[in-house]
């Protein structure tokens, strides 16, 4: 099934200048930095084009067109929610979110505006193990209501993309569910978890993090949608919104690369240092606040936060570096 968008003259123009700059750079008739630009302008623009249906799809630079694609099934790890004691790096809540001051979240684009020194990383299954996930703020929605205690349960939404498992999908939970979990959840302690269906995504090495991006839009009674790029290639899953009711009550949104689940840690190099980018669409171009010690998540890594700040506009975003 094939989907054709109609994107603002200026983006189509500079994906045909993608395709023109891919002939040319291969003659060496324009600088080799041209083709990387015109790349991540397709990265953007598939980022924010919408999927024709539920299910899974890819797409290949410089097209804009969504093609299906056969599901996988997500593995079943618990991507653990923060566990209450502050790490002295980043994860296990010791991070920033990006935290709207009125409305509530429909989307969120996450990237790595620079990497700098980054050569190797190591998870829990080797070299090159790592999740990148952009996860919600704790809710208490409707979903709540089937708890054992509704006022003390909280559901959570991740988007997740893990190299070891070769997938992305979104991960679902019910924290503090305190009974039997419903079907088809998995038990974690007292809480329940679930999957959407994964998109295949090949595992891509850490020198490649400058060009990974992932984005999670929800639309209340409709769906949810990941979108994973890396390099010239796309990738896109959904589910239903109504697993956890994420477009009711999203205010704030984390995104890192952290271990790949298991509340496990991403080990880089010596002399890394990332710039993260988090960008919300809430219907307004206030910038979002960086909310510290927000982070969702118990995996980490083995960077340490720098400072935050927040930026409005026609994409508000907050920006960060981590190093160690």
């Amino acid at each position: 099934m094939k989907r054709m968008i109609h994107l603002p003259q200026i983006v189509r123009i500079a994906i045909a200048a993608g395709v023109l700059s891919a002939s040319l750079s291969f003659a060496g008739e324009v600088p080799s930095g041209a083709e990387a630009r015109n790349q991540e302008i397709w990265r953007e623009a598939i980022a924010q084009t919408e999927v024709p249906a539920e299910g899974c799809f890819q797409a290949s630079y410089p097209s804009l067109t969504w093609n299906k694609v056969e599901c996988a099934v997500a593995p079943n790890i618990p991507y653990t929610p923060r566990r209450g004691l502050m790490s002295q790096t980043v994860g296990n809540g010791d991070d920033y979110a990006a935290e709207v001051t009125s409305g509530l979240i429909t989307k969120t684009v996450g990237s790595f505006a620079k990497v700098k020194g980054v050569k190797t990383e190591t998870g829990l299954l080797g070299a090159n193990d790592y999740s990148i996930q952009l996860n919600s703020n704790f809710m208490n929605t409707a979903t709540c209501k089937g708890a054992s205690n509704p006022a003390k349960c909280l559901d959570w939404e991740q988007f997740v993309y893990s190299s070891g498992y070769n997938v992305a999908f979104m991960q679902y939970w019910l924290i503090n569910w305190n009974k039997t979990c419903p079907s088809g959840w998995f038990s974690y302690s007292n809480d329940c978890y679930t999957n959407s269906n994964g998109v295949t995504v090949a595992e891509e090495a850490i020198t490649k993090l400058k060009t990974l991006k992932l984005s999670g839009s929800a639309k209340n009674g409709g769906i949810d949608t990941l979108v994973f790029t890396v390099g010239k290639v796309a990738y896109s899953t959904t589910g239903s919104d109504s697993v956890v009711d994420l477009a009711t009550a999203w205010t704030e949104s984390e995104f890192n690369i952290i271990g790949d689940g298991n509340g496990s840690e991403a080990n880089f190099n010596s002399g890394s240092s990332v710039t993260v980018k988090v960008a919300v669409s809430n219907a307004t171009k206030n910038a979002p606040t960086c909310a510290a010690n927000s982070g969702t998540t118990g995996e980490t890594n083995n960077l340490n936060l720098g400072s935050c700040s927040g930026t409005g506009g026609s994409s508000p975003y907050i920006e960060f570096v981590e190093s160690n």
